[in-house]
């Protein structure tokens, strides 16, 4: 149990013999004493005064006496301010925790609960290789699993691969237009890199192609729409040219993005493009063959990736197989009456009632859409696992996409309905803006892990670290560290629901926010254990002295790690576990710089007494410990030395 938990149950029993009322260690709010108070820990009493029937400062006296009498092992002094009661903490309590801990590994894992969760993340489309999106999507993935498996949740990493539909039929038919038999084999080229340029040519040329029809559409020459289309289109033209619409660049761009659309629909490759889908889903022969190698090619780049960044997965479910699934689903739902067909044969939910609107579930021509297969994969995670919740990590332009599949699974009655769960997390764009797959304009994925190791080795060097005892090997692991940790740390130090913009070089900094200093606090320590080696009688070693500030401060700074872990989970937010990695490097910092007249004021060779020196070892050990845990959550590894 953490102090944290001990003060909580304390207060409790507290307000139950003064007060005689009956709380949950929820209802006790405990926060950190401010630094210009004396004490660790603060209970706020406001809420309390409704029915002690007294004022806020004697509440918090009352209480405050009660637990100094009856818990001495945990609370030794109190000080009362206004309605927040100060507690002192006994030093045994700390140095106990040191004694039982610093050797501790696992120190802040859980024991199991019980309950299972299942995380997706990842679910890259088979058009193009993975970019910087896809890896805060990752990272977030990987790191929110751990989080949970810390927390004593089984855990099945699971990723849903988009691997057939519109997207990938473009890149199919660029290949076979323009590629004249290319493979990664004959051009050397990375196969997810390969089939991502003809994804990216594939655009090109419908841009091109539709240029053509929206010169025809503006001059009011719609031969390339049916009526219906033609209708609409006349009243976007109209509108185009009305004078409180001219002169707004937000009116006028809309208007032309919807007449960029419907003509981009109509060019004759993306016509090409549907027949291929259709003729996908009704299992024609050479064009499964094509998708299927095509395919093989992108799984052999992602497997690359993946092992590069330490990802990996318990299960993986392909859209290919779940789709029909989905159709089988929606044919349920309309035999239930949930669904309707319109004139067209196409399926549609009504969630006007709702708030929400008319969903498309299944085209006219048969062919699913997105959330069809959504339905189909829902429902067979659940019967594969019976997993207590399910977390989609998907960014926030899907809201409402997960809204829909929620509710829809909901009205169908479907088990898996309760426990799914939206992480929602903000995109990645670069200082000069936003990315787009379409124009070719994302930063790859292998790309920027490239870079990143350049950096750092670039970086490193520059420092003028002493290097040379490092063989070839060891330096290829220590760049590799330094630049995929500097990635990882910054793309989840910052909340998952905020937008960010991700830069390079400021991400492995040796100074500042970044995983580099907190690698360099770990190393630091590691360095420190060794030049001091063997100490007797360390497991049995219970200091009973004084603490001094910078001691007791890195002591509770790991006690805390347990009560950050759970607010990691329920937050389901990596960037408090790297908040607090940072604290702590910083503590370590200020605790192993600390110097008067020249001094270390914390010195472990030079101590005092060899009691101090046992101390102080243990301190920086459980330090190490908590350093490298919160780094293995987030999927950072740790040097030995750098």
């Amino acid at each position: 149990m953490s102090v944290v938990q001990s003060i909580r149950t304390a207060a409790v029993a507290a307000i139950k013999s003064l007060y005689d009322q009956s709380l949950t260690v929820a209802d006790i709010s405990v926060n950190t004493t401010k630094p210009e108070f004396e004490g660790e820990y603060t209970i706020v009493v406001f809420s309390f005064t409704k029915f002690s029937r007294q004022k806020p400062e004697e509440t918090a006296q009352r209480i405050g006496e009660y637990l100094v009498a009856h818990h001495p092992e945990l609370i030794t002094r109190f000080n009362v301010v206004k309605g927040f009661l100060n507690l002192s903490i006994n030093e045994a309590y700390w140095t106990q925790f040191l004694q039982q801990n610093y050797s501790n590994a696992n120190i802040g894992i859980q024991p199991a609960n019980g309950k299972k969760i299942m995380v997706e993340y990842s679910s890259p489309n088979t058009n193009k290789p993975l970019h910087l999106g896809h890896l805060r999507n990752n990272f977030l993935g990987y790191s929110i699993a751990e989080i949970m498996k810390a927390n004593g949740f089984e855990v099945i990493k699971a990723n849903l691969v988009n691997d057939r539909g519109i997207h990938i039929c473009k890149s199919m038919l660029a290949w076979q237009l323009f590629a004249h038999g290319d493979t990664p084999q004959t051009t050397g080229i990375k196969g997810d890199h390969l089939v991502g340029d003809y994804y990216v040519k594939f655009e090109s040329v419908v841009k091109e192609q539709a240029e053509v029809i929206i010169d025809r559409a503006l001059e009011r020459d719609f031969q390339d729409f049916d009526a219906t289309e033609a209708e609409k289109l006349e009243k976007l033209v109209t509108a185009l040219h009305k004078p409180e619409v001219k002169d707004d660049k937000d009116k006028t761009g809309k208007i032309m993005d919807d007449i960029k659309e419907m003509s981009r629909n109509k060019t004759e490759i993306m016509q090409q493009a549907k027949i291929m889908l259709q003729q996908w889903e009704a299992g024609n022969h050479e064009v499964r063959e094509l998708w299927a190698t095509m395919n093989s090619w992108v799984y052999e780049g992602f497997d690359e990736t993946y092992k590069r960044l330490g990802i990996n997965f318990d299960k993986i479910y392909y859209e290919s197989e779940t789709y029909l699934l989905g159709k089988n689903i929606v044919t349920q739902g309309l035999e239930k009456g949930v669904l309707f067909k319109k004139e067209d044969n196409s399926v549609w939910i009504d969630l006007t009632a709702d708030g929400l609107d008319e969903k498309l579930l299944l085209r006219g021509d048969g062919t699913s859409v997105y959330i069809t297969q959504d339905l189909g994969t829902a429902c067979l995670k659940y019967e594969d696992y019976h997993m207590d919740q399910s977390v989609h990590v998907v960014a926030d332009e899907q809201n409402y996409h997960f809204k829909v599949l929620q509710l829809i699974l909901q009205k169908l009655g479907e088990p898996a309905a309760p426990g799914i769960l939206h992480l929602s997390y903000g995109m990645v764009e670069l200082p000069h803006g936003r990315m787009k797959s379409r124009e070719g304009t994302v930063v790859d994925a292998d790309d920027m892990i490239t870079e990143m190791v350049e950096t750092a080795a670039k970086q490193t060097s520059e420092l003028g670290k002493k290097l040379e005892s490092f063989s070839e090997e060891e330096l290829h692991t220590l760049y590799e560290t330094i630049g995929l940790g500097g990635l990882k740390f910054f793309l989840l130090r910052v909340d998952p629901k905020k937008k960010m913009i991700f830069n390079p070089e400021e991400s492995i900094s040796l100074t500042g926010f970044t995983a580099t200093f907190v690698q360099y606090a770990y190393a630091r320590i590691k360095s420190i254990i060794r030049e001091v080696g063997a100490v007797a009688d360390l497991p049995s070693f219970n200091y009973s002295g004084e603490l001094l500030p910078l001691e007791k401060e890195l002591i509770i700074l790991n006690e805390q790690f347990p009560v950050v872990l759970a607010e990691a989970y329920r937050e389901l937010s990596p960037a408090v576990i790297a908040n607090y990695a940072f604290q702590l490097a910083q503590a370590f910092n200020s605790f192993y710089g600390e110097k008067v007249e020249g001094v270390p004021t914390y010195s472990i060779l030079r101590a005092a007494t060899e009691e101090k020196k046992k101390l102080r070892l243990q301190i920086i050990m459980i330090t190490a410990h908590t350093i490298a845990q919160c780094m293995k959550l987030m999927g950072i590894r740790v040097p030995e030395r750098m």
